[in-house]
């Protein structure tokens, strides 16, 4: 399969590094300072491009990658408000876009442990629920979208929780995510439900990029050849 790499920082060398070893070809690579290469016979042959680039620049990659017809796996946060737009080329224009706020495998399986515990402890009030989530200080979106998938998935299940906010708990149904920035964490996200009695949390951290990476050329694999918005649970039968 012939992949093309958007942003090219450090999950970008992971990426290309495992897409390598599976015995895909790396055919085109754009960082800011080569955008022009959109427009290339090289990007242009791409099966797949996989985008690792920031919130700011997100959007735009996926309308030039639409604009050639090359079908998107976006690993990038942040540009959630642009996902209508993105839905409806896919819908109207026949492109191709997979999205997941977090690729990592080990992830996938905490989201659906999340969703489980959540529908249990919605009927025990007795218990309050906050977040935690912390990343390294390259990080520009705050909360993670991981950590924004968990909550809405997590105020789906209980009753008492109406809406998150970032490090406030402003009512009793306020679900609090607390963000820290510091080194070069990859990862931690950590739900913990607390009573006078006891606490009971789950928590994901992650060892490495290396999860991410993998489950970015995973998804490569599985969008190409595919038409439309697809996502994990596409992927992932659980």
């Amino acid at each position: 399969m012939n992949i093309a790499l958007i942003g090219y920082g450090k999950m970008g060398h992971e990426i290309e590094k495992i897409a390598l070893q599976r015995g895909h070809n790396i055919v085109s690579i754009i960082d800011m300072n080569n955008l022009e290469e959109f427009n290339s016979p090289a990007f242009k042959s791409a099966d797949v491009a996989i985008e690792f680039s920031t919130p700011d620049s997100a959007i735009q990659n996926y309308r030039k990658c639409f604009e050639v017809g090359v079908a998107v796996v976006a690993g990038t946060t942040g540009w959630l408000e642009h996902l209508e737009e993105v839905k409806k080329a896919c819908a109207e224009q026949g492109q191709t876009f997979f999205y997941a706020s977090n690729y990592s495998l080990g992830v996938n399986i905490f989201f659906a442990l999340n969703k489980y515990l959540a529908k249990i402890m919605n009927n025990y009030p007795s218990y309050d629920v906050k977040m935690e989530e912390v990343h390294h200080i390259h990080k520009l979106d705050a909360p993670s979208g991981t950590a924004i998938t968990l909550a809405e998935d997590l105020i789906k299940e209980v009753d008492r929780k109406e809406r998150w906010n970032l490090e406030v708990e402003e009512k009793q149904t306020d679900l609090s995510i607390h963000c820290i920035r510091e080194g070069e964490v990859p990862g931690i996200h950590e739900i913990i439900y607390e009573s006078e009695a006891d606490i009971i949390s789950i928590k994901h951290d992650a060892k490495s990029r290396v999860g991410f990476a993998l489950g970015a050329v995973l998804a490569a694999e599985f969008t190409n050849g595919k038409k439309g918005f697809l996502g994990m649970g596409d992927m992932l039968k659980f």
